[in-house]
């Protein structure tokens, strides 16, 4: 958010270039008050709506400032409808078929209303001219394609189809800044954790991984790399403001994936997410803290899911060497 950007910057003072994550809500007022040379726009789903307001409004804001600056340069997710509208009206796009494996946000067109029509990765309305733009760079399977139409395995240490994902909108950025994909892809290989994301660390006996989810987009893409069955798993969450204090998204995601499996329930709102596994037939203990639920697991290794807040105080409580 706006605060901890400036507090970033202010460490930093006399750097010529700063990467910046920014919250969706923030963007139009960081693009004003930074003339970005480059917007990165990844996805754009349900995400504290006690806060940040429903995504179409976000998605409009962002258009209009994205028209409104010239002279920034846009890296947009072609396959993310809601991506695609926002950063239409960019003076200068390069399109990336990024995937989107999360669609509910996205049935409707943005530009009119009407339902989407789906054809693999392709999108497009029936009823306007709006449909999925061509792309430059693309993620097939575990390759990417380059502007050139040459493919190269990705092999990344990070798991998952979001990191490939992310590793393909990366090169689209340094290609930007005359860093070509040869010279990116090492270093993109060498990325093993990302602010204790991924990280594994031992805990009593057991090995321990840490995944990070704060919506159901993120949920979706954590679940999809759980070690299978019979691993445990230890799900945390709060509802503290960064997280949004509304759990009521628990309800969109599907955790009966999860059954067939130890499963420990943690966090600050532990019973509303025990009601929600309730739902969905997935057997759970209560766990009052990280060493808690190994001492129940009593297992070599856990994966570990939470959101933003309870992920921090698991790396607090585990002496934030991850």
């Amino acid at each position: 958010m706006e605060a901890g950007l400036v507090s970033a910057l202010a460490k930093s003072p006399d750097a010529t270039l700063a990467v910046l994550e920014v919250d969706e809500k923030y963007l139009p007022a960081m693009l004003t008050a930074t003339s970005a040379r480059v917007v990165v726009l990844l996805n754009l789903s349900r995400d504290q709506m006690d806060r940040a307001a429903e995504i179409w409004m976000l998605a409009r804001r962002w258009r209009a400032a994205l028209a409104a600056a010239p002279g920034c340069r846009v890296i947009a997710n072609a396959d993310d409808p809601l991506v695609a509208w926002a950063a239409g009206q960019a003076r200068q796009v390069t399109w990336v078929a990024a995937g989107q494996r999360w669609h509910d946000d996205s049935w409707c067109c943005p530009n009119c209303g009407s339902h989407l029509r789906r054809d693999g990765e392709d999108w497009y309305c029936g009823e306007c001219q709006n449909r999925r733009p061509p792309v430059r760079w693309a993620l097939v399977g575990n390759e990417v394609i380059d502007p050139a139409g040459r493919a190269r395995p990705l092999d990344l240490t990070l798991p998952g189809r979001a990191n490939r994902s992310n590793a393909v909108i990366a090169f689209a950025v340094a290609e930007v800044f005359g860093v070509s994909v040869t010279q990116a892809m090492d270093p993109v290989r060498q990325v093993r954790s990302v602010a204790g994301r991924y990280t594994q660390v031992e805990r009593r006996g057991t090995a321990l991984r840490l995944l990070l989810a704060k919506n159901p987009a993120g949920w979706l893409e954590a679940l999809d790399v759980l070690v299978p069955p019979p691993v445990p798993v230890l799900l945390a969450v709060n509802a503290q403001t960064p997280d949004g204090k509304d759990t009521s998204w628990l309800w969109d995601v599907d955790y009966r994936r999860l059954r067939g499996r130890p499963v420990f329930v943690a966090g600050e709102r532990k019973l509303d997410l025990a009601v929600r596994l309730e739902a969905d037939e997935v057997a759970f203990w209560m766990a009052g803290s990280i060493d808690e639920a190994v001492e129940q697991a009593r297992s070599p290794s856990m994966d570990v899911i939470a959101n933003y807040t309870a992920f921090q105080q698991i790396r607090a409580a585990l002496g934030r060497a991850v």
